[in-house]
């Protein structure tokens, strides 16, 4: 077979006691949907009998020497020779024979389909109870909000997608990320995306499933995280800095009561703080957006696009130098005052926090600037 419509992709580990089952079922769904298809295994390293009976069945096998879910995922796409791909695990929890939703949607001109568990029905023993109710919508809640993609089930490891939208989403994670890497991606490339309820099954496998909960969940956690500089960077940074510069715009010329409350030197302190860590976070989120912009093709985002137009290294370090003067403006006056008076200068304490931290945040603002330039280019 040189040109099969569709591949079914299978991740491997130590499988002899499902895999046949599963091959069989997605052979016989070929058979019955009348469609060309070819049967992929991702062999992650197996020692059992997992290859001896994917040959005798058929199926391909690509090895992958690099650990994870998401390398044997990629190893056998890579290798995949059909226009539609369609993945899903080796321990017949998923229905290899129920594909034909998968491909009807993708004959629609969608181009990412994916199965929702929860809508199609999980049998009794299937899935843990952490995991249902806790992990998979708490985080699949979190990835919908923060990147605009109404999925329900963002970790169902059933899904499908086209040859060409797999080369797109140009996908990099290794390990169980990949699932929540795989949406991010085609959500950002702006793919067209569906689901369709499906029915997970308890897992046939006679010893404990790869998956591993806490630290699978803060590896799909952190990724969802860290490809969100919205919400990990930007949103926290500009309101720990407007706070920061609230705070010192109140009390620069001395202490203040607001309620009954004291608000001296101490309150400053923590403006100047908040300040200077706000745009600290403010400056790396806006790298972390320029270099995800230029990690994805389709990505449209008003924030780069305007940095692209407005900002150059230049002007970063015009207003940078302006800062820090002003800085040195406010601190060089009040050392003047105390050389020619030679006396305690306590009521100034207040004006020079804020002058040193302005000096600070101006050095700040010129090195961020020769690095988000650097990005750029």
């Amino acid at each position: 077979m040189t040109h099969p419509e569709v591949s079914a992709i299978i991740p491997c580990l130590n499988e002899e006691a499902t895999l046949a089952i599963c091959i069989k079922k997605a052979q016989k769904a070929f058979e019955e949907l009348g469609i060309s298809g070819e049967v992929v295994i991702g062999d992650n390293g197996s020692t059992d009998k997992s290859i001896e009976i994917a040959n005798k069945l058929g199926a391909r096998v690509v090895p992958q020497k690099i650990k994870g879910y998401g390398a044997a995922i990629q190893a056998a796409a890579n290798a995949a020779k059909g226009k539609y791909l369609i993945m899903a695990d080796a321990d017949d929890s998923y229905d290899w024979s129920n594909i034909a939703p998968f491909i009807n949607e993708l004959d629609k001109g969608y181009d990412f389909v994916i199965g929702n568990r929860f809508e199609g029905g999980i049998q009794k023993g299937a899935m843990p109870f952490l995991h249902r109710y806790l992990g998979n919508p708490i985080l699949s809640k979190i990835s919908s909000i923060f990147y605009r993609v109404k999925i329900r089930d963002f970790h169902c490891g059933m899904r499908a997608f086209t040859k060409e939208a797999y080369s797109k989403m140009n996908l990099q994670t290794e390990g169980m990320e990949f699932a929540t890497e795989m949406v991010v991606r085609a959500a950002q490339e702006k793919l067209k995306i569906k689901e369709v309820p499906i029915k997970l099954f308890p897992d046939k496998r006679n010893r404990k499933p790869h998956l591993r909960t806490f630290r699978d969940g803060w590896r799909h956690l952190r990724f969802i995280m860290t490809y969100a500089p919205n919400y990990l960077y930007l949103a926290p940074g500009v309101s720990i800095f407007i706070i920061g510069m609230l705070l010192q715009a109140l009390l620069v010329t001395g202490p203040l009561k607001v309620g009954g409350f004291y608000l001296g030197s101490h309150f400053l302190a923590l403006g100047l703080l908040l300040t200077l860590t706000g745009i600290n976070i403010i400056t790396q989120g806006l790298i972390a957006k320029v270099i995800l912009f230029n990690q994805t093709k389709q990505m449209e985002n008003t924030i780069v696009r305007l940095i692209q137009s407005k900002f150059s290294l230049e002007r970063g370090i015009i207003i940078g130098c302006f800062v820090l003067a002003t800085g040195l403006m406010i601190d060089g006056s009040l050392l003047l005052t105390w050389l020619g008076s030679n006396i305690a200068m306590d009521s100034s304490i207040h004006l020079a926090f804020v002058g040193s931290g302005l000096i600070v945040l101006g050095i700040n603002i010129i090195f961020s600037s020769f690095l988000l330039g650097m990005c750029l280019l």
